[in-house]
Parts: structure tokens; sequence; C-alpha cells
């Protein structure tokens, strides 16, 4: 039985969620060996910045091209299963690029193709990963939870790059590939024991297609979302100069040897470690938005501190000191990512989350490396440095203290009052609402219909709209049309807490004796498909 925890090892006490750490912690160990062996590798075999940089865009184009279905899918599929089919894929891929490299077949072409898969198994791995942490913590763990999270990862950033360094330096970059692909079993293990309670779905499971469409419509009326993933990009557009570039600084400007480029990256995980107990504390005291403006200025002294310093001894420090600020910023973009997204959309708001987050560096790569082949390396870290520093004006137009503030606790709404029972397939369906509304008071209610409406559409809503009848001033018909009977019944089981105060501010001004009256209609086809067949009781 574990002791009883406070602070910031409270998520702990959830046996899964200790169990999954671990795992994530060994095989974060591994992937960060790995980095420094494929960037060791791609060293050897060129000195172009620009074909080094690729390596980064390798890595991050998968997530990019597949986010959004790999959202879907963990929104759709059991998430168990995913995890696992992602994690073995991964596996297989680590242990195929050790046996090129064994028998030295590795070239640039071979290496990016084989980086390429990984990040394959990637896009499929963050969303399901990132969406199940609430699954494993209460409401009230889960800043912490993600704060953990973060630090297995920074905590392997910490080892894993300079033991990968020594490993590489000892056995050859073969070593650190079979290694990787080790580290992977540990998750395989845990989630392969985890039971995970089976979703309650009352209705057919969406399909993959339709389920991307919602996560779209979602993103277009989440303003809480879009805010999100607007300050993020901006940040690691900016951000990304740094992996795209150390490479080159390590190996010719700084000649750093494979164990100091790995201590290199290491002091950053150093950083991020020691951010774990400072971050949450800061985070409480001044707020996201003002979290993230402090943090990001570290990484701008990085880049900055890298373009004009050829000793290597201050930009460990920097490093050490720009892994406090990345922890800080992205756990404050995560936590805010994850409380602009209710359960049933959350993994296909986080693989946008990780669409951004991986185009950011993909196209940061072939920016800061096209721009350091052609006006050198100071230049363009120089300039990665002010896209940084410009990127916190966004806060002006986008803060995240008011997408970190929505309450998406579900809320599931009684269950629709009608004569006959469609086939979920059935549709369209046309809701309708009449409210009686003091006409001194249409500008504030149309005010609440406008938050109102934000939610049907993100919910499900394909169409909505409000009617002021010419023949009665007080009364209103609300309108909104859903794709099919199933897709409605599924509204009514994904809306929040949000969505409910948003109804009761516009139920607020209803006027009527009775409640506001609803009703349903079913699309009527010349060919009388779709029309309802089981009359209900």
């Amino acid at each position: 039985m574990m002791p009883e925890m406070t602070g910031t090892l409270t998520p702990f006490r959830h046996r899964v969620f200790r169990a999954l750490w671990i795992a994530s912690l060994a095989s974060n160990l591994g992937t960060w060996m790995h980095g420094i062996g494929a960037a060791w590798l791609i060293t050897d075999l060129t000195t172009s910045a620009a074909l080094i940089a690729l390596l980064a865009f390798a890595s991050a184009a998968p997530t990019f091209l597949l986010a959004l279905p790999a959202g879907a899918l963990t929104d759709v599929v059991d998430r168990r299963r995913l995890l696992l089919v992602a994690q073995w894929f991964m596996a297989v891929v680590a242990a195929t690029l050790a046996v090129i490299s064994v028998f030295d077949l590795a070239t640039i072409p071979v290496l990016l193709a084989m980086t390429f898969l990984l990040g394959v198994g990637t896009a499929l791995n963050q969303p399901v990963w990132a969406a199940i942490v609430p699954e494993l913590v209460p409401r009230e763990d889960l800043p912490q939870a993600l704060v953990l999270n973060g630090t297995a990862f920074t905590a392997a950033q910490a080892v894993g790059p300079a033991l990968g360094g020594v490993i590489v330096a000892a056995s050859g970059v073969e070593a650190v590939f079979a290694l990787n692909a080790l580290s992977f079993l540990g998750q395989i293990w845990v989630v392969w024991r985890w039971r995970r309670p089976a979703d309650e779905h009352r209705l057919p499971a969406e399909h993959v297609a339709g389920a991307m469409n919602a996560g779209l419509r979602y993103l277009r009326f989440a303003p809480a979302l879009q805010t999100v993933l607007v300050r993020a990009g901006a940040f690691i557009f900016g951000m990304s100069a740094l992996f795209a570039l150390l490479p080159t600084i390590g190996r010719t400007r700084l000649e750093l040897g494979p164990s100091q480029y790995g201590l290199l990256f290491g002091a950053l995980g150093v950083g991020a470690v020691a951010a774990t107990v400072v971050v949450p504390r800061v985070r409480d005291r001044l707020g996201l938005d003002a979290l993230v403006a402090l943090s990001s200025l570290t990484m701008v002294a990085l880049l900055a501190g890298m373009a004009v310093f050829r000793d290597p001894l201050p930009i460990y420090g920097l490093m050490a000191l720009a892994g406090v600020g990345q922890m800080g910023v992205m756990s404050s973009f995560n936590l805010a990512a994850q409380s602009a997204l209710p359960s049933w959309v959350r993994g296909r708001g986080l693989a946008l989350y990780t669409l951004v987050f991986q185009f950011a560096i993909a196209a940061g790569a072939i920016v800061w490396g096209t721009l350091a082949s052609t006006v050198g390396i100071s230049t363009a870290l120089l300039a990665a440095a002010g896209v940084v520093a410009a990127s916190n004006m966004l806060a002006l137009r986008f803060s995240l203290a008011g997408a970190a503030g929505r309450d998406m606790t579900p809320v599931r709404w009684p269950e629709p009052q009608v004569a006959v029972t469609p086939d979920p397939d059935d549709g369209p369906v046309l809701i309708t609402a009449e409210w009686r509304i003091d006409p001194a008071e249409r500008p504030e209610f149309a005010t609440a219909m406008a938050a109102l409406r934000r939610a049907r559409r993100r919910d499900g809503a394909i169409r909505h709209g409000v009617w002021y009848d010419l023949n009665d001033p007080c009364r209103v018909v609300e309108s909104y049309i859903v794709q099919s009977w199933g897709e409605h019944l599924r509204q009514r089981e994904r809306a929040t807490e949000s969505d409910r105060q948003a109804w009761l501010t516009a139920r607020a001004f209803h006027r009527g004796d009775e409640g506001v009256a609803v009703g349903w209609h079913l699309l009527l086809r010349p060919e009388l498909v779709g029309t309802p067949r089981e009359v209900s009781d």
C-alpha cells in the first residue's frame, strides 16, 4: 500500500498512473538515447545544415499528416488496444533500424525513412496517451499529473542524451537503437495488464470519417481550444530552431564528442526536472499567461546565447535555464488544452494540438535549416529568438486563462420525448425550441443565444438559427439541424457543465408560464427512406 502523498507526488497514489509513469520514463529514456544516435549518425553522413535539419522534419511530419485520424481513432476505438498497437509498431521499427545499422546499411534516405516510420507510431501514440491521463486520476489531481508526465519526459531528457552519448562512443549507434526498441516493452506490459473500464455508450460507435468531421467542427466553435493552438504554434515555431540546429552547432561549431553532445542536450532536461517543483507554485501565484511569458524568456536567452557564444560552458548553463522555462511553457499549454476539451472529443482535440506542435517543429526545421545554410547559424538563431519573444504579444488577444477556466464535467440531457422512434442512421433531424422573450431584452438574449449556438454547434449541430415571429413579438423560435437521430442522441451525451450554464443563461430570459417547448422533426424523403419505423409506447 502506498504511503499518503501530498503536493507534487499526489497522482502517484493511483496505481495505474504510477505504473504507466514508470514505464513511460523508461520508454522516454530510450527515445532520447535514440535521438542522440540518430543525430550523430546523420552528422557522420553529411555536414549540410539543411539536410541535418530534415531529421527533425522527418520525425514531425507524420504527426502533421496523421494527427487528426489518430485522434479520431482515440475517441472511436478502445484506447488500450490502440496504445498496444502503437507501442508494438515503434518497437519493431526501432529494432529494424538497429539491424540496419549493425550491417552498415544506413544512408540518409534510409535514416530519414525509419525516422518517419517512428513518427507514424508517435502520431498514433500521442493523442491516446494524453487522452487517458484524465481517466487515471481525478480532476483535482490532473494539473499535477500533467506536470509529472512532463517530468517523465524531461527526466529522461536529462539522463537519456548523456547516456546515449556514452553508449554511442562505446558501442556505436546500433546499440542505442536496440535499447530504444527494448524500452517500449515496459509500456506494452503495463498497458496489456491494465483492465480499462468499458466505455458506457448506448449508441453505435462513430465512424472515423464522421469523428474527424466532428473534431474539426468542435475546433471551429471552441475559442478556448483555438487560443491554445495559436499560442502553442507561435512559441514552438521559434523554439524549433533549437532542435533543428543543435546537432550542427554541437558537432561543427562547439566541436563536441558524442558524450559531450549528450550532456549538452541533457542539461535542458536537468532544468526541466528542477522545474517540476517550481512550476506549480509559480503558476498558482502568477497564472498561465504570466508563467508562459516569464518562461519563454529563458528560451529567448538560450537561442540568443547560442548565436553569440563559441564556448560550450555558458551554453550548458543556458540550456539548464531554458529547461525550466520549457517545462513552464509546455505544461501551461497542456493544461489549457486538457481543460478546453470534454471527454468525448479529447483524443481529437489533443491530436489537433499535437498536429500544430509537430507542424511548427517541421516547418521550423525547414525554415531555420534553410536560413542557417544561406545567411548563417547565428542569424537564424537570433531570428528564432525574436519569434519566441514576439509570441508573448499574442496573450493580448489569446489569453490562456479563459481557455483553462471552462468546466468540462459531463452533463447528460434527458431523453427526447417523441411519439415515434427513428433508427440511429435516420435523418437529418430538425430540433426546434420556442421561447417567450420580452422584446426589450432581445439584445441581451441574442448575446446569450450566441454562446448557446457555439455549444450546439460544438456538440453536433450542422446548422443553427434564431427566428423572431413577425406576428408575435414575444415568440422566438430556435432551430438547429443534426445529421442523424443517432448523432442527436450523441449530442445530448456530449454536453458539459459549461454547455448547461450557457443554456441556463439563455433560459433566464424565458418569460413563458411553461418551460421552453422543444420539438423534434425528421426529414421525410420522397422515397420514404429514413421514415420512422417503430412506434413507441
